[in-house]
C-alpha cells in the first residue's frame, strides 16, 4: 500500500468522523413540560402517556417531555396560565375551564347541544374552519393550540327516568356552572353547582336527583349506579361532548424546529382517533353491564334531541358576549347545518 494510498483513507475516515459528529451536534432538541389533569392510571391518563411516547419515538428522541399527571403543579384550572407564563410549557386539560378570560373558550371547550360524535366535532375543528377561529383565540392569550381529543358524549346519572325534555322539569341535578345552568334552566330544570366530591352524599340524601359527571364508562367506574337510588341514565349522551386540548406556549412552540410541530400535531390526531374509539367501546360495554344491573338506560329520540339543541342554541346566543365567542358561535351553526342537525 502507498504512502498516498494510506494518507487518503486517513482523510476519508476523518470526513466520515466529521460528518458523523456535524449530524450530532445539528439534532435539535425540545424539551417540554405538559400537566393534564387525568390521573396516570385513568383511561385517558393513559392515552396521554401513549401520545408522549409516540411524540418522543417520531423524533427519534429529539423531542422529550416531562410529564404531569393529577394536575400535581397546579389546579386543573391553573394549567393554561402555568403554560403561558413558562411555568409550564403546555396545558393538557380543557378550554371550558377559561371561560371566566373569554366566553369564546366555552365553544371550543363544551359545545353543548352541538354534535352528535366525536367525528363530527373534529371535523368542524379540522375541516370546518374550526382550527383557525380557535387559533386566533388562543393566540390571543400567548398560546398555540395544538389539537383535541374527544372522548364521546356524556350521560347523566339519576334517581328518576330522564327519557325526554319533559322529565326536566323540576329535575335538581349537580352541574358545572356556566352554559349548563343557563340550558337547563331554560327546560325547567334546576341545575346546581357543586364540586364532584358532594355528589354520591347530594344524591344519597336527596338534595339532587341526579347529576352530570362525565361518559358513562366513567361514571360506572366511579361507582355513581351502585347507590341503590340511581337507577336511571341515558345513552348515548346528547347534552355535552368536552373537548380535552393540547395547547402550548406560543413564543416556546414558535422556536420548535417545523419538523418537531409537525410531529406534535400529526400525533394529536392519533391520539384524537384512539381516544374516540376507545371509548366509543368502553361506553357500550358499560352500558350492557348496567343494563344487566337493573339501570334503566334512555336512548332519546331525535324529535327530543332537537328540543334540547333548540334550547341550546338559544342559550349559546345568550353567552356569546364577545366577538371571539359570537365568531365560533357562527361557525358552529353553519357546520351543523352543513351536517343537517340544525335547519
Amino acid at each position: 500500500m502507498t504512502i498516498r494510498k494510506v494518507l487518503g483513507g486517513v482523510a476519508m475516515a476523518a470526513l466520515v468522523v466529521t460528518g458523523l459528529a456535524g449530524t450530532s451536534a445539528s439534532a435539535e432538541e425540545t424539551k417540554l413540560r405538559i400537566q393534564t389533569h387525568y390521573a396516570p392510571e385513568s383511561v385517558s391518563g393513559k392515552l396521554a402517556q401513549q401520545y408522549v411516547d409516540n411524540v418522543q419515538a417520531m423524533s427519534n428522541g429529539e423531542i422529550q417531555i416531562e410529564m404531569f399527571f393529577s394536575s400535581s403543579v397546579v389546579k386543573s384550572v391553573e394549567t393554561f396560565d402555568a403554560a403561558a407564563t413558562g411555568i409550564l410549557d403546555c396545558d393538557m386539560t380543557g378550554g371550558a375551564y377559561q371561560t371566566g378570560k373569554n366566553p369564546a373558550f366555552q365553544f371550543v371547550g363544551d359545545i353543548m347541544g352541538g354534535y352528535d360524535t366525536p367525528y363530527q366535532q373534529l371535523s368542524w375543528l379540522y375541516y370546518g374552519g374550526g382550527i383557525d377561529a380557535a387559533a386566533e383565540l388562543y393566540n390571543k392569550f400567548g398560546m398555540e393550540l395544538i389539537g383535541w381529543w374527544v372522548y364521546g358524549q356524556e350521560s347523566f346519572a339519576s334517581t328518576k327516568p330522564i327519557a325526554k325534555v319533559d322529565d326536566f322539569k323540576d329535575w335538581k341535578f349537580r352541574s358545572p356552572p356556566g352554559l349548563e345552568t343557563k340550558i337547563f334552566e331554560k327546560l325547567g330544570a334546576k341545575p346546581i353547582v357543586m364540586d364532584f366530591t358532594e355528589v354520591f352524599t347530594a344524591l344519597e340524601s336527596g338534595i339532587i336527583d341526579g347529576s352530570d359527571i362525565s361518559a358513562i364508562a366513567n361514571n360506572k367506574s366511579m361507582g355513581v349506579y351502585d347507590l341503590p337510588k340511581v337507577k336511571y341514565a341515558n345513552y348515548p349522551g346528547f347534552h355535552s361532548m368536552p373537548s380535552d386540548h393540547l395547547a402550548c406556549n406560543k413564543a416556546k412552540f414558535d422556536s420548535m424546529p417545523a419538523h418537531h410541530q409537525r410531529i406534535m400535531k400529526v400525533a394529536m390526531e392519533s391520539l384524537a382517533l384512539r381516544t374516540a374509539l376507545t371509548f366509543e367501546k368502553a361506553n357500550a360495554e358499560a352500558a350492557a353491564a348496567l343494563r344487566e344491573q337493573g339501570v334503566t338506560l334512555s336512548e332519546w329520540s331525535a324529535e327530543e334531541k332537537a328540543k334540547f339543541r333548540e334550547a341550546a342554541l338559544s342559550a349559546w346566543g345568550d353567552f356569546a358576549t364577545t366577538d371571539e365567542a359570537k365568531a365560533l358561535v357562527e361557525s358552529h351553526t353553519a357546520y351543523l347545518k352543513q351536517l343537517g342537525l340544525v335547519k
